[in-house]
């Protein structure tokens, strides 16, 4: 790799920490290429990916970025799990490394937050953002049921009297 690619590569490494809303660092080591394009699959049915890098350059481009704390897990062979949205990369890996003795979590970070596996392992646990969203929005649907609800109950209940006297009318 010449000069040129390696600061080609540490731009683009650079650009992946800046983009991501989190990153799992992994060994992979005695994984065959059939393993890795699973994983990769997996990744991306939920918008993630699956990239090898090489340490030192990964350590330039974390340089000055919020999750500069990390730098410490790029030793050996690493490859980086991410993806926009902070939980699909994780529960993925997470999966994926339950099936797959060769592939072992190091950690990973989301902004300055850096975890350790276990760490990644609950970050995995947290619901997406489609799941919050739709639980906010189920909340909000079923508040303003509520809001008409109680703002009929008054004149049901007049109506209800109206009814009720009118009957004692026609008796």
């Amino acid at each position: 790799m010449d000069r040129t690619q390696k600061e080609a590569s540490v731009e683009e490494l650079s650009g992946i920490f800046d983009a991501s809303g989190s990153v799992v660092m992994a060994h992979y080591s005695g994984m065959t290429v059939a393993e890795m394009t699973e994983l990769r699959t997996k990744l991306r049915e939920v918008g993630g990916t699956f990239k090898v890098v090489r340490n030192r350059l990964a350590k330039i481009a974390l340089k000055g970025k919020p999750g500069e704390g990390a730098a410490d897990l790029f030793t050996g062979p690493v490859g980086i799990a991410y993806s926009e949205d902070f939980v699909s990369a994780p529960k993925v890996v997470v999966n994926y490394a339950k099936d797959n003795d060769k592939f072992i979590i190091l950690g990973g970070f989301m902004e300055e937050e850096v975890f350790d596996a276990p760490g990644v392992e609950t970050l995995s646990k947290m619901p997406s953002r489609e799941e919050l969203i739709g639980g906010i929005a189920a909340r909000l649907l079923g508040q303003a049921s509520q809001i008409g609800q109680r703002l009929m109950a008054p004149s049901q209940g007049l109506a209800g009297a109206i009814e009720v006297i009118r009957e004692k009318a026609d008796a």
